[in-house]
């Protein structure tokens, strides 16, 4: 339930807060005492002392100004909202002794709960701003060739800076890993050489070593760089965030300025977080303390690695610019981390570490370019919100959480910055508002108008009956006495001022006596024409009927027509007549009820007087269903509808059929009741089988005479075809001629030899 009330009042606040935005007066929420009232948004209080009327509460004093000078209020408290006091509004300047870029320094401001107040932050970066630089750099063996080349940077990344400022310092500080296992290897000879191998030489591991605190000598840097040794771990993760937390941290040691301050962070793996500390027994979270010895070295063996968020908020804390400066294989994992590190960026690092010079000059430029305004330290009760001018004067059209703006260089930057107060503070609250990664921050103090000045309070005061306090106007009564003016005696312990007007409010309505009255000494006392113990019924809201209350027929009682002389209906329109009703000398033809002069007729009937039937088959048809299984009169009673029912002799057709055996006839009597006639169908042929089987011969038949047509058809054309040939037959003349191509089967042959002689004795041989 509270939670429930906490969010409403959230949204209400909010709700008020636009419209006061949009330059709308907030609907005003009543309140009964003057401090609670001008807490509301939109409320004012009237304390002036006659300005209630008997029986009215203190509530009504709370409501908003218009209203309280429509009813005549001479005298109202109304705190509006007192200007923004300049404790310190420096001038912006890029002047090397007074550097100013956030104005104004120092405000002080009086809200009212629920009503917004909005001032503007300027922001303008300095030419020429000094930079603190510290490089942090990875010494695992695999950075060996970087290192070479980081021996000779100094001079290079001076000369590189300076061509944004002119003062520039540099330190030089250097990682590894915790001094333990599983992290760094614990054999003697392994211990002090960490090198894989046995030709080089490196220095034994360690977490962070501050080799150089800064300084302006390019030269120093050089030579203390040169000074380094590489070194060597056994995992490929290193104690980076460790050493992050101590070159933040450990400021008086590293000789960080009131400046700019950048770290450079270099290496070609990931890094250890919170958690990891475990695999070498340490349990104990990073207390984000300085732990450096006297030589500027951390070993990382007391605490665990720190977490990511704990380092985000040391960095911005300590106003330090991160620069991640990594390989390529490994960009993707410190890009996700810089998601988590307000402003840092990352940039990819050459194998041997040739473009650092470059990649910081282009990774200022990126985070230089970007500016993020936002609040530290904030109440709760306190909403707060940003609305930013960037690159060519354009305001953003919705309000934020936080200020931003992208490509910023050396222009002038408005930011309106919006607060908010949703409930009371209990003291003045003071916050911070500052620029990610600038030294520099608008101190802000916020006091809430919460209670009434309304001098000294009046004891006994005749206004209050003698038996209260007059304050504000309003009567707080003494112990027994309730009222207005405290004119009403309290009958039992339980009787409260409140229990007194609730009693007077119906379901805990907000409105006494529903508007309409006012509440004395806990009972409602109803003006005009309004009735009932809340005041609640208006005797004058019943229905009208030919431009009369209740058409003259009757009173009207809290909004009901109580009607007179047997008129009925909601206006008393209905006459108490039936002549319309009449039929036969029966009211609505005894099946129907005489309503307003009207008849409403029964189911199934119909007509002006129910003399006809909706549908008079449908309607005792489950009657016809019930005799014609030859049951009692007495069973199909209810079927029947008390029906008159008889049943004719012999065979009709009359107009109502059920099935294929009965019909019957339904009418109304002259006494009202329903009459019904049923008698059995005259026998009579099948006709849908009469129509089938016709349809069945006639097709079967017409099939028959089809066929032998057909055959008849095809033995003419046969018979035709015959005589045809026959006659060919006879027309043909066939001729016997030799075949000059045809040899006979018989050769003869003569002899030469033989005479004529011999023919002739051959022949008569």
């Amino acid at each position: 339930m509270m939670k429930a009330i906490l969010i409403a009042v959230t949204v209400l606040f909010h709700c008020l807060g636009q419209r006061c935005i949009l330059g709308q007066e907030p609907l005003c929420q009543s309140h009964s005492s003057c401090s609670e009232c001008i807490r509301s948004p939109g409320c004012a209080w009237c304390s002036q002392i006659d300005f209630l009327k008997p029986g009215e509460s203190n509530e009504r004093r709370c409501d908003s100004t218009r209203s309280l000078k429509e009813r005549n209020c001479n005298n109202m408290i109304n705190p509006g909202l007192h200007p923004l006091t300049n404790v310190k509004n420096s001038d912006l300047s890029s002047d090397r002794g007074k550097v100013v870029q956030l104005k104004p320094q120092n405000i002080n401001i009086t809200l009212r709960i629920g009503v917004p107040f909005e001032f503007k932050v300027e922001f303008k970066r300095a030419v020429g701003y000094p930079i603190d630089l510290y490089y942090l750099m990875d010494l695992s063996y695999s950075m060996k060739d970087d290192l070479d080349q980081i021996k000779t940077l100094g001079q290079k990344i001076l000369k590189k800076l300076k061509d944004i400022t002119d003062t520039v310092r540099i330190g030089f500080g250097s990682f590894v890993d915790k001094e333990m296992l599983p992290y760094v290897s614990q054999v003697k000879a392994r211990r002090l050489n960490p090198c894989p191998n046995r030709i080089d030489t490196c220095q034994p591991a360690f977490s962070f070593r501050n080799v150089l605190p800064l300084t302006q000598d390019a030269r120093e840097f050089e030579r203390e760089v040169s000074k380094q040794l590489i070194s060597g771990n056994l995992d490929a993760p290193e104690a980076g965030l460790d050493a992050i937390m101590q070159a933040a941290v450990c400021k008086d040691k590293i000789k960080w300025g009131n400046v700019t301050r950048i770290l450079v962070y270099t290496s070609d793996d990931t890094f250890h977080m919170a958690g990891d500390g475990r695999l070498g027994g340490v349990f104990q979270p990073h207390n984000g303390q300085c732990h450096l010895n006297d030589n500027g070295t951390y070993d990382g063996k007391a605490f665990d690695y720190p977490s990511v968020g704990h380092v985000s908020r040391v960095l911005q804390d300590n106003n330090i610019q991160l620069i991640f400066a990594v390989t390529e294989d490994i960009y993707p994992a410190y890009k996700a981390l810089s998601a988590l590190i307000p402003q840092s960026v990352v940039g990819v690092l050459k194998n041997d570490s040739s473009n650092v010079v470059d990649l910081i000059s282009e990774a200022y430029g990126n985070l230089s370019a970007t500016l993020v305004l936002e609040q530290e330290g904030a109440p709760k009760e306190l909403d707060i919100s940003y609305r930013s001018t960037c690159k060519g004067n354009q305001l953003d059209s919705e309000w934020k959480e936080k200020g931003e703006c992208q490509g910023i260089k050396h222009e002038l930057i408005t930011f309106n910055v919006r607060l908010n107060a949703s409930a009371c503070l209990t003291k003045p609250q003071t916050f911070r508002i500052k620029m990610q990664g600038i030294n520099e921050e608008v101190k802000i103090t916020v006091h809430t108008e919460c209670d009434c000045d309304c001098g000294v309070p009046e004891e006994d005061s005749k206004h209050c009956s003698s038996n209260g306090i007059l304050s504000c106007g309003a009567c707080s009564c003494n112990e027994r006495f309730l009222g207005q003016r405290c004119e009403c005696k309290q009958q039992t312990d339980v009787d409260s001022t409140s229990k007194m007007q609730a009693s007077c409010r119906p379901h805990n309505s907000s409105v006494t006596c529903s508007g309409h009255g006012s509440c004395e000494c806990g009972k409602c006392m109803c003006q005009g024409h309004y009735s009932g113990k809340f005041c609640e019924c208006d005797d004058t809201s019943c229905e009208y009927h030919d431009s009369k209350l209740c058409n003259g027929k009757g009173r009207c009682k809290c909004g009901t027509c109580f009607c007179s002389h047997d008129y009925t209906g909601s206006a008393c329109h209905c006459s108490p007549s039936q002549d319309k009703c009449m039929n036969n000398n029966l009211l609505c033809s005894g099946q129907g009820k005489c309503t307003c002069n009207v008849c409403k007729c029964n189911e199934g009937f119909k007509g002006e007087n129910c003399s006809a039937f909706t549908n008079e088959c449908t309607l005792l048809k489950d009657c016809v269903a019930c005799h014609e299984k030859d049951q009692t009169p007495d069973i199909c009673a209810v079927e029947c509808l008390n029906a008159t029912v008889s049943r004719l002799v012999g065979t009709h057709e009359l107009h109502c059929t059920y099935g294929s055996r009965m019909s019957y006839d339904v009418k109304l009597g002259v006494d009202g009741k329903i009459v019904l006639q049923y008698a059995n169908l005259p026998s009579s042929v099948d006709k849908t089988t009469l129509v089938i089987g016709i349809s069945v011969s006639s097709i079967i038949f017409i099939g028959i005479i089809i066929i032998i047509i057909y055959r008849c058809l095809l033995e003419l054309y046969d018979i035709r075809e015959y005589q045809n040939f026959v006659k060919a037959q006879e027309q043909t003349n066939w001729k016997e001629a030799q075949n000059p191509l045809f040899k006979g089967a018989t050769t003869t042959v003569y002899n030469p030899l033989h005479d004529k002689e011999n023919e002739k004795d051959f022949e008569s041989i």
